[in-house]
């Protein structure tokens, strides 16, 4: 039964573990009215926050810990939650209702939420723990894997489901010659069937990827020095490997639980009920650690937190039970399509398959029909456009008011409304991540008085999970408010009813400098932190020719504007400066090396082509730059949203195979357009050849050299959702490259929305890619001209941030941790030492000794940030 305590008297709850499941625990709990009775200590065995795993594969090409956090420190402090980072639970005394610690300490709890999650599964082949070895978890695993990559030829992943072709695609995007092993018949063998991975495996291996299936790793072996140099297969397939990740599955962290006595499942998982409760009255274990009612261990986020939420509701005494959940999947995996729901395989007694397929536009879709004629589920690979609209109709026992192959049927082919939102019933589940139906959807327009998506996001908490169902939610939205005649709120925030792009307009037509007279003829209230920086960056490309860090303008940056450096995750800070093209001299490398050493920085070789430098105090920021300034060096803009590099390989200059001189190409477009804010970073390459070792058509632009010119591609991404740039102009001479790329990244900034890539921007604009070909090489809009002056005002008026902030005494007041003691180190800024250099200090870990400051006094110090 749930622990009971007097209204007044407020009891111990411990959360062990902080992932997505914990912290959506959390925010279930906090959405109870009973809530207040709990004083909640959370214990995590990761040094960071709960954070976004299933968009973990944008950490690959950037995505930093922080963009990918779940947890709003003022959560945290509202709620008076004690979280406390690297610092695992290693035992339960169940009789003492007390938890230990791995540094010692130990915390008594009244209720127990066991929400640990899972581990990865490492098959026990001979050398599977050899360097050179990976899992693919967590934040730290995508670092190690990114840095052993740096110096690979060629990767295999051991798994092909969801995780481990994700895991192929972050390989390949860095470079490598990448292998899939997958013991199955067929790749994703749990969501697809035996025609959909077929058609899978073929998209995947026209990327690129040596697919083996049907076989599985027999050994891993190794070379004199004991490091990964080949994969043995149990086919007789050998080939050479400089990195493995093993993403085979992952099993219940279930050990606290099998220690302190709790039964668990005999294939692992702590046995739960309905309520997610545990065979002892004072704890609960939901998410991947759990074995449901239904036997079923869950690896996916939506039943997790269907579990999470029960298990709130019955700490506070309210109603409500976990028995199943949908383990419907919808991702793009390599850049293809997939997507898996319901009885995908038709076990269903009398179940009845419905296919579709055209080998030739690379697309299968499959629906299974019941007797009755209801669906039951399906599978769909190359196109799953539909899959919103067809899961939530799955399995809700209702025949459908269509036949079942016109469901499958392209949608210029398909009857009007076939798979819109209005063929959904209003119980039909829309997001499954959080349990919301249609029904409510809808209310929340109409009783609510949500007026746009991300109102509806915030109301609801639909489309904040996985995110396949914004789609779908999105047009249920519009179609909700043109019902009830408003129009839909397409405005940047709650401050201006425009967009990004309409707002860019207003301040260009208008000749608008200052944020204060936008906001006063445009927009209300006083601002946020969505529309103060977008409306900076707005200024800052149309001409406003202020310092980001004078007057109003220091007010709207973003965290990592504030001082022209990147916040890192124990307070520090990290500098990048540019080296254009990768290109550097000998003393270039010894400067920096020399800056390193002195102020005791870590360094690491960026996936650009530049250095890193981290561990930076906010003192120690001017005279690094001062250093890097006196030496040639400027600002890398690594902390804007802005260009960041334009990689090259070393082209004909000494390459034996390439055509073009790469280097000089890549300088002089990073020279030319450095600085350049954006709605969101911007990165590129150049190729010398079609070799592509500078990976340029993974960038936002990427130039590959021909023997007649350049060819030029954009709107590529190797992020979460990686896509081949395409291919916009073949056999360019040198000008009408250049004034074409101008023209894209001017046309790119006036009309992206907030924080949109190039990428999903050229997927967006009608008419794709020839709509874009016709605005800037055609010039059919008649803007050409605008654009090229723009780019020329740009290239005109650039300086560099750190020699202008280091020229004005004023700037560098704001570059002190304490406002009332400058020079004062902060003392919550803790390293430890690895590999020969420094890293941030865990829970635990005795840090460095730090500097003395000499003559600091008593007075309290008053931290500026």
């Amino acid at each position: 039964m749930t622990p009971s305590a007097p209204a007044t008297e407020r009891r111990r709850l411990v959360l062990v573990g902080h992932g997505m499941v914990g912290q959506r625990f959390l925010e279930a709990l906090y959405e109870q009215e009973d809530a207040a009775r709990w004083q909640v200590t959370v214990l995590a065995e990761e040094p960071r926050p709960a954070y976004d795993r299933v968009h973990l594969t944008s950490a690959f090409t950037g995505t930093s810990p922080e963009e990918l956090s779940l947890c709003d420190r003022e959560f945290l402090s509202r709620h008076g939650i004690d979280l406390r980072l690297g610092d695992p639970v290693v035992a339960v005394d169940r009789e003492a209702r007390r938890v230990t610690c791995a540094s010692g300490g130990e915390v008594l709890y009244d209720a127990l939420v066991l929400a640990t999650g899972s581990y990865p599964f490492v098959p026990p082949v001979p050398g599977h723990d050899a360097p050179g070895c990976h899992v693919y978890r967590t934040v730290d695993d995508v670092a190690a894997i990114q840095a052993r990559a740096a110096g690979a030829r060629t990767g295999a992943v051991v798994g092909g489901g969801l995780l481990g072709l994700e895991a192929a695609g972050a390989l390949r995007a860095m470079g490598l010659d990448t292998h899939v092993v997958e013991f199955a018949p067929r790749l994703m063998a749990l969501q697809v069937d035996d025609a959909g991975g077929a058609l899978l495996r073929q998209k995947i291996e026209q990327l690129g990827v040596t697919v083996h299936t049907g076989a599985g790793a027999t050994s891993i072996d190794t070379g004199p020095d004991g490091e990964v140099v080949a994969m043995t297969l149990s086919d007789g397939t050998s080939f050479a490997t400089d990195l493995v990740v093993f993403s085979a599955g992952v099993r219940p962290q279930d050990r606290l639980a099998r220690d302190c006595g709790l039964p668990v499942g005999e294939r692992g998982g702590i046995t739960v009920d309905a309520r997610c409760r545990t065979a002892d009255p004072h704890v609960w274990a939901v998410g991947e650690c759990a074995r449901a009612v239904d036997g079923t261990v869950y690896g996916l986020v939506a039943p997790g937190y269907a579990m999470a939420e029960t298990a709130a509701r019955d700490l506070c005494g309210g109603s409500g039970e976990f028995t199943g959940a949908d383990t419907s999947t919808k991702l793009k995996l390599l850049g293809v399509d997939v997507a898996s729901f319901g009885d995908a395989h038709g076990a269903t007694e009398g179940a009845l398959d419905v296919t579709y397929a055209d080998s030739r536009a690379g697309v299968y879709k499959k629906l299974v029909v019941g007797a009755d004629g209801s669906l039951l589920g399906g599978v769909l690979v190359g196109d799953a456009d539909a899959y919103a609209t067809l899961r939530p109709l799955a399995g809700n026992g209702r025949p459908l008011t269509v036949p079942a192959e016109q469901l499958l049927l392209p949608a210029a082919a398909g009857p009007a409304g076939a798979t819109g939102g209005a063929a959904l019933p209003e119980d039909a589940i829309v997001c499954s991540c959080h349990n919301v139906d249609k029904a409510t959807i809808r209310s929340a327009v109409t009783e609510g008085g949500c007026a746009s998506v991300a109102a509806v996001k915030k109301c609801t908490k639909a489309g904040t999970g996985c995110g396949s169902c914004e789609k779908l939610l999105t047009t249920l939205v519009d179609d909700e408010l043109a019902a009830t005649g408003v129009a839909a709120a397409r405005g940047l925030c709650e401050h201006f009813a425009h967009t990004r792009a309409e707002l860019y307009e207003i301040i260009r037509v208008k000749g608008i400098t200052t944020f204060t007279r936008l906001l006063a003829e445009h927009g209300t209230g006083e601002g946020c932190a969505v529309c103060k920086p977008v409306v900076a960056s707005i200024l800052a490309t149309l001409g406003d020719t202020s310092h980001i860090l004078d007057g109003e303008q220091a007010a709207l940056q973003d965290t990592n504007d504030h001082f022209l450096a990147n916040l890192q995750r124990n307070g520090s800070y990290s500098v990048v400066p540019r080296v254009p093209g990768g290109e550097i001299t000998p003393d270039g490398l010894i400067t920096i090396g020399a800056i390193a050493r002195d102020f005791g920085l870590y360094t690491k070789i960026t996936g650009g082509q530049r250095i890193d430098m981290f561990g930076a105090t906010v003192d120690q920021l001017p005279a690094i730059w001062r250093r890097l300034v006196d030496a040639g060096f400027e600002s890398g803009h690594a902390y804007g949203k802005a260009l960041r590099t334009v990689k090259s390989c070393v082209g004909q200059t000494w390459c034996r195979y390439g055509v073009q001189d790469s280097v000089a190409l890549a300088i002089e477009l990073e020279l030319r357009y450095r600085g350049l804010r954006a709605p969101h970073k911007i990165k590129s390459a150049v190729s010398g050849c079609a070799r592509e070792c500078a990976e340029a058509r993974s960038k936002d632009f990427g130039v590959i050299a021909t023997a007649e010119g350049w060819n030029l591609y954009v709107g590529g991404n190797g992020g979460m959702t990686p896509r081949h740039a395409d291919l916009l102009l073949q056999d360019a001479d040198h000008d009408t490259l250049v004034r074409t790329v101008d023209r894209f990244l001017m046309f790119y900034i006036r009309t992206a929305d907030r924080l949109e890539r190039t990428a999903p921007w050229i997927e967006r604009l009608e008419g794709g890619l020839d709509h874009l070909r016709a605005v800037i090489v055609d010039d059919a809009l008649g803007i050409a001209a605008d654009l090229d002056a723009q780019m020329a005002r740009h290239i005109a008026r650039y300086e560099d941030e750190w020699a202008a902030t280091l020229a004005d005494p004023e700037r560098l007041r704001r570059f002190a941790s304490f406002v009332n003691a400058p020079g004062t180190p902060d003392p919550t800024v803790r390293f430890t030492p690895e590999r020969a250099q420094i890293r941030p200090a865990r829970v635990g870990e005795d840090p460095l000794p730090g500097p003395v400051t000499a003559g600091a006094g008593p007075a309290p110090k008053v931290r500026i940030r």
